[in-house]
């Protein structure tokens, strides 16, 4: 495979020179190609696969269309062990395998961190496309430890002292311009069946780079210590510094497309500008995650619901 000179991570440099990388985005993003994706693959790649995705926060794969979901989610246990999803069922014949169909009301078009509401929410999350509209349907992510390293001095001092309760229960419809259909009314009451809230810092230590990324998205019901409207109005502040154009990435899927990302340091929306008559559904593999650690040893807790994903 061809040598395509990109920074490694720190702790493992000689990873990712096996890999043919090219970066997609300035702060986030690279395609990886030359690598046929599989539960098959040997450890030297899957390491290396995981320090570009250290490295750069989100990768992507064309070309894949040889996985099914059974290959997918053994893939995706080579990074750990492979969870469901805490309250949607997993595709049928799939013991985790979570299916995204635009036809069912899944479109995630908001801006999000896979699961915040429970404790050790995932730490990767492996998408694969399986029907993509002619147009549009693109995914765009952001880098959270770059949004944090480049805080003003003030707001990272403000990041750093907050704790903030994340819940399942969030308002889907708040950034909404059209009534939802009875599809995402239905999928809405079940991704709802059960009520998770828990208490995450807003900035955590990533457990592998030692990274400082902040941990936010539409699951953030309100900061400790504020009301909602100040709560409102400060995760507002946040969120512009987190997706500012230069600090994202925005992939056009095709058939068979993979994109793996660090749900540790990232958020991500699913652009649903695609025509109501198109199709979109991609299918997403979940890598269990560890309880978050704030800058001050504190952990991640709990409130209500299951301790953690399961």
């Amino acid at each position: 495979m061809t040598l395509i000179a990109t920074p490694a991570v720190a702790a493992e440099p000689s990873l990712a020179l096996d890999l043919d990388v090219h970066p997609v985005g300035g702060r986030i993003g690279a395609e990886i190609r030359g690598v046929r994706l599989g539960p098959d693959l040997d450890d030297s790649t899957i390491s290396a696969i995981n320090a570009a995705l250290l490295r750069h926060k989100a990768i992507f794969f064309r070309g894949q269309s040889h996985l099914d979901d059974a290959a997918q989610e053994a893939f995706a246990s080579r990074f750990g062990e492979t969870v469901a999803h805490p309250t949607v069922p997993s595709v049928a014949g799939s013991s985790h395998l979570l299916e995204l169909d635009s036809k069912s009301g899944t479109r995630a078009n908001s801006w999000h961190t896979d699961v915040t509401f429970v404790e050790a929410y995932p730490k990767i999350s492996i998408l694969r496309g399986v029907v993509i509209p002619p147009a549009g349907g693109d995914t765009v992510w952001a880098n959270t430890a770059e949004a944090y390293k480049r805080l003003p001095a003030p707001l990272r001092a403000l990041a750093d002292s907050l704790w903030a309760i994340h819940t399942n229960t969030y308002d889907y419809a708040a950034n909404r311009s059209a009534p939802a259909t009875d599809a995402e009314l239905a999928y809405r009451e079940q991704f709802t069946s059960t009520v998770y809230e828990t208490e995450h810092p807003v900035v955590r230590v990533h457990p592998e780079t030692g990274e400082r990324s902040l941990v936010l998205g539409h699951f953030v019901q309100r900061f400790i210590g504020l009301s909602q409207r100040d709560s409102d109005r400060l995760k507002e502040l946040f969120h512009d510094h987190v997706t500012r154009l230069e600090n994202t990435v925005r992939w056009r899927w095709t058939q068979g497309d993979v994109a793996i990302w660090d749900n540790r340091a990232t958020q991500h929306y699913a652009v649903a500008d695609y025509d109501e008559s198109a199709r979109r559904v991609v299918r997403r593999a979940t890598v269990h995650g560890d309880v978050p650690v704030g800058i001050d040893g504190r952990r991640s807790r709990a409130l209500r619901g299951a301790p953690a994903l399961n």
